[in-house]
């Protein structure tokens, strides 16, 4: 009987040792953890912007979920920045402005019945919201989007609020935070000549594919026929009119590796192993 009743006390007290720690797990989680409002991303399209295109557009939407019921979304601030990445003298990064702010009656009734914000912009519209022109920002610069719920209570909610679950996660897809890069994709031709360094992991040429050049109406393909690499010379004359890149497949894409150099000694563009199949679009940033 002695034997039995320790193994009893033994066991009883593990349960309630289990059931202690638990509890504080939880009055942790009840003590720490705040639910917030997220703006789950529903619509991303346009980025990155065409330095070339003042035009560009850009079409952010976002859903709104109030996580906390004891409470309502008032407004939702969107604030805007710019950061020059260039390795240069003149640094045109401007500091994030507040540069609209959505009132609920400006929400519309999304899919899942849940309010939806939308937000249409352009390059030349978020320059200009800057005090940037034209000649301020090219490839490799970034501009910012950053929204704020406000709720009722006073609190706000942005993107240092939320874990790696919310901000990036896949089910709440709320980041708050947008960076949209700037690119430089000729719209015509651009003239010179291009070096196209190609690569095989395994030695034994590109086995079918190809890298395909169509100059106004004439294809070229270029390839490694036997080896682990190889180089070609791309001139694209003053009177080229019109040109497209693609990509073409082969047996083993997996071993493919290419690099393309435009005419201002910048990498225009690189891929693979398993390079990206169809068209290619060189990023050519003005010297």
């Amino acid at each position: 009987m002695k034997k039995i009743s320790l193994y009893f006390l033994a066991f009883t007290a593990a349960i309630f040792t289990g059931c202690e720690s638990d509890d504080k797990v939880v009055d942790y989680v009840l003590e720490n953890v705040t639910s917030s409002a997220i703006l789950r991303t529903r619509t991303l399209e346009g980025a990155p912007y065409n330095a070339f295109v003042p035009e560009s557009a850009l079409t952010i939407v976002v859903e709104a979920q109030n996580g906390r019921p004891d409470t309502e979304i008032t407004s939702v601030d969107l604030y805007l920045s710019f950061t020059d990445n260039q390795d240069d003298d003149t640094d045109n990064s401007v500091a994030e402005q507040l540069v609209k702010t959505f009132d609920p009656s400006e929400f519309t009734a999304g899919s899942r019945d849940l309010p939806e914000i939308t937000y249409n912009t352009t390059l030349e519209e978020s320059a200009t919201a800057l005090g940037l022109t034209e000649v301020d920002y090219t490839g490799g610069d970034v501009f910012t989007y950053r929204y704020v719920i406000n709720l009722s209570d006073g609190t706000t909610w942005t993107n240092v609020n939320g874990n790696g679950n919310i901000t990036g996660g896949s089910y709440f897809a709320s980041p708050y935070a947008y960076n949209v890069s700037v690119s430089c994709i000729p719209i015509d031709p651009v003239p010179g000549d291009y070096t196209l360094d190609m690569q095989d992991s395994y030695g034994d040429g590109w086995n079918g594919a190809s890298v395909r050049v169509t100059l106004d109406g004439v294809a070229t393909d270029y390839t490694i026929t036997t080896g682990a690499a190889g180089s070609a010379t791309i001139s694209i004359p003053d009177t080229a009119t019109e040109w497209f890149w693609e990509y073409v497949s082969g047996d083993w894409d997996s071993e493919v590796t290419f690099s393309i150099t435009a005419p201002n000694g910048e990498v225009a563009f690189s891929d693979g192993p398993s390079p990206n199949i169809g068209e290619i679009i060189l990023n050519i940033c003005p010297e």
